[in-house]
């Protein structure tokens, strides 16, 4: 935008210098052809005076007449100032005003249209590079959430295998005022519907209704539902995962370095889709009994 303020401004700079240069030049041009008007009447009339009249005719300046030197003289000046001037070979009446005026204005037109171009030129590029932006940063984050352990294992009889109060921390401050997607086995698996977030339910069941949750039929519905939050969340359990993870912009993993029996499992990550941007290591402790990591992927584009 200042941009565009600056070449605007240069342009009504450029539009009064354009005009002023114009009358300058009217008026250097019409004191040529007035000077070449006495010029030649001045001339005839002396020319009158010393042959017709007779007024000292005896006078001689470089072996010349006085009136003969005088015209020469003033004819040196003349032409100094129509090579000052650039003298035209037209009239320089009203006409050649007007005429001089619209050449100018063309020019100026030229100048403007210049301008313009290079400013479409600009707000096009600017344009691409926002589309750009928003192919490589999408305005919605669909993220995966999970705790997974080093075989990929979830959980067991629809429960949790483990307990980890920094990893429950974590979830609770990112899931917080967020969308909460899942399937009705997680969903059943918590003692109610998770506080401070939109809990919505996949379910093939028509006659589903638990409290405090809105029941969808499908992951597109889902999301659907949360189209308008920036970052909704994926949290369980192993075949939403599953279906979630070729549309997912993000997958925050905290990952538990042991291997249990399970019945549910997290997808494999390929690396060559995933990339790890982050990574925090954590180890057991009085209220840990496994060391785990915090990690972030992100998915190349």
């Amino acid at each position: 935008m200042f941009f565009k303020k600056k070449q605007l401004s240069q342009i009504d700079d450029e539009q009064i210098a354009l005009v002023e240069n114009a009358q300058q030049r009217i008026r250097q041009k019409k004191r040529l052809y007035n000077h070449f008007v006495f010029w030649v009447f001045a001339s005839i009339i002396l020319w009158f005076v010393n042959v017709v009249v007779g007024v000292r005719e005896d006078i001689l300046i470089l072996d010349y007449p006085w009136f003969v030197s005088i015209i020469v003289v003033w004819s040196l000046l003349l032409l100094f100032h129509t090579f000052q001037v650039f003298i035209t070979k037209r009239f320089m009446g009203k006409e050649w005003e007007k005429e001089q005026l619209k050449r100018l204005t063309a020019l100026q037109q030229v100048k403007i249209e210049k301008i313009k171009r290079a400013l479409d030129k600009e707000a096009q590029l600017i344009a691409d590079s926002q589309f750009q932006n928003e192919q490589i940063q999408p305005k919605q984050c669909i993220t995966i959430i999970a705790a997974a352990a080093t075989n990929n294992a979830l959980g067991k009889d629809n429960n949790l295998i483990w307990h980890l109060s920094n990893d429950l921390k974590r979830f609770k401050r990112l899931t917080k005022g967020h969308h909460v997607i899942m399937g009705r086995k997680t969903f059943e698996s918590m003692p109610k519907a998770l506080p401070s977030r939109v809990n919505v339910v996949i379910t093939r069941q028509k006659d589903y209704q638990p409290e405090g949750a809105v029941i969808v039929h499908s992951l597109d519905e889902a999301l659907e539902i949360a189209k308008d939050d920036e970052q909704p969340f994926i949290i369980g359990g192993g075949e939403i995962y599953t279906q979630a993870l070729n549309i997912a912009h993000r997958i925050e993993l905290t990952r538990v370095h042991a291997d249990f029996e399970a019945d549910t499992f997290f997808p494999s990550i390929d690396e060559s889709v995933w990339k790890e941007t982050f990574k925090e290591d954590h180890f057991k402790d009085a209220s840990h009994d496994y060391d785990f990591t915090f990690i972030q992927y992100e998915k190349n584009n």
